[in-house]
């Protein structure tokens, strides 16, 4: 039995559940913003300061970045794992994916809560 470490989920069926959940939530952001830019008021500073003031759209952006950040780790583990086969190789890119990721999620979190 193979072990995969830098797998997200614990097995295939676990990171099959988890791109599809993180597709929804996607979608559902997806959605969200289509209807704040169609049926919202004119798009304008204030307007999108207001917009990303309100905790609900602050959480949901963060769930959704999370959704973002998840999905392609395991993507793009998927496609380490079957294309770069040295695993020294392998293994940096996957901590330079890594470290990508991280600083994303910090990004997103630093620029909606001001932390």
């Amino acid at each position: 039995m193979v072990k995969h470490i830098s797998s997200f989920g614990r097995n295939g069926v676990h990171d099959y559940l988890l791109i599809r959940a993180s597709g929804i939530i996607m979608t559902l952001y997806t959605a969200y913003m289509i209807g704040f830019f169609a049926f919202g008021p004119d798009i304008n500073y204030l307007a999108w300061q207001s917009f990303f003031g309100g905790t609900f759209t602050k959480v949901f952006t963060m769930i959704a970045l999370a959704c973002v950040l998840i999905h392609a780790w395991i993507g793009l583990w998927q496609v380490l794992t079957d294309y770069i086969k040295p695993t020294l190789v392998r293994s940096l890119l996957q901590f330079a994916i890594i470290v990508t990721l991280v600083a994303y999620f910090f990004s997103g979190l630093f620029i909606l809560w001001g932390v």
